[in-house]
């Protein structure tokens, strides 16, 4: 996908570009992201953070110890209230921007899911995709994880 990328909340009162081309996603199945989205978890992008720049508006912030332990900042629209990216209070140089905010992610694909062992049995799973049943270390070059164990549907 050609940068640089845009996107928005629902209303459109934040909007946002991404410089850099993104083509994989990876689709978190925690239970933060489940309550979060209110449906099966989070598609997302994971961007460095000084390719992301907010264009119009200004986020609000919610702060919450994730399952990982880790504290995890979300942005969202105080307006529409649309998740718009998240970090870790740890890596702020990493931002995961919820790839259905952005204005067309059509040429992207699932690549990876996080979080398996607390995924929905109604959560439909790529088999061919990589799979951790937790939160895998910060992506590294090279970087594989393996498969968790079939879940029981």
């Amino acid at each position: 996908m050609p940068a640089p990328l845009t996107g928005s909340c629902l209303c459109g009162a934040i909007r946002y570009t991404i410089s850099v081309p993104v083509t994989e996603l990876r689709a978190c199945h925690c239970t933060h992201c489940q309550k979060a989205s209110g449906a099966a978890g989070s598609v997302n992008a994971v961007v460095p953070g000084a390719s992301f720049k907010i264009t119009q508006g200004a986020p609000k912030r919610y702060a919450a110890t994730a399952e990982s332990g880790r504290t995890l900042y979300r942005y969202f629209c105080g307006d529409c209230g649309s998740p718009i990216y998240s970090h870790r209070a740890t890596t702020p140089e990493t931002l995961v921007v919820r790839a259905g905010t952005l204005d067309d992610s059509s040429a992207m694909k699932i690549t990876m899911n996080i979080w398996t062992r607390s995924a929905q049995l109604w959560a439909w799973i790529d088999p061919a995709s990589k799979q951790h049943p937790g939160q895998p270390d910060a992506p590294t070059t090279g970087a594989s994880f393996s498969s968790p164990p079939k879940r029981s549907r």
